[in-house]
């Protein structure tokens, strides 16, 4: 299995619904920058990275339908990971999984260099 191990000042932990997302930004420190519940729109998203732009990493478990996400890390020429979801599932643990928890899993994972990708 593959982990993402490269370093960066920030990292972004998203953690998608239907129509809305989770976004968790931290710093390398360990400083929370944002923790938003958002809609899900590509503008609104772009507005709320930019403060931190420069040096941002994103991370996303498993994201079949959400390809604008991927697409828009890509335009920006940011580095994304695609989180592979069971392996995910297994390292986070514990008996709570929703949304508002997952996001910040995933930045702490990215940033630990424990995320296993897809």
């Amino acid at each position: 299995m593959r982990f993402s191990t490269n370093q960066h000042p920030f990292y972004c932990g998203i953690a998608l619904q239907a129509r809305t997302l989770y976004v968790w930004i931290m710093k390398h420190a360990g400083e929370i920058r944002l923790h938003r519940h958002m809609k899900a729109a590509p503008d609104l998203f772009r507005k709320a990275i930019t403060p931190d732009r420069e040096g941002l990493v994103g991370a996303v478990e498993g994201i079949c339908t959400w390809y604008w996400l991927a697409d828009l890390w890509a335009e920006e020429g940011m580095p994304f990971v695609l989180g592979h979801a069971l392996s995910m599932q297994a390292l986070h643990g514990g008996k709570a999984k929703n949304d508002t928890s997952d996001s910040p899993k995933i930045a702490a994972l990215l940033r630990g260099g424990l995320l296993p990708q897809a």
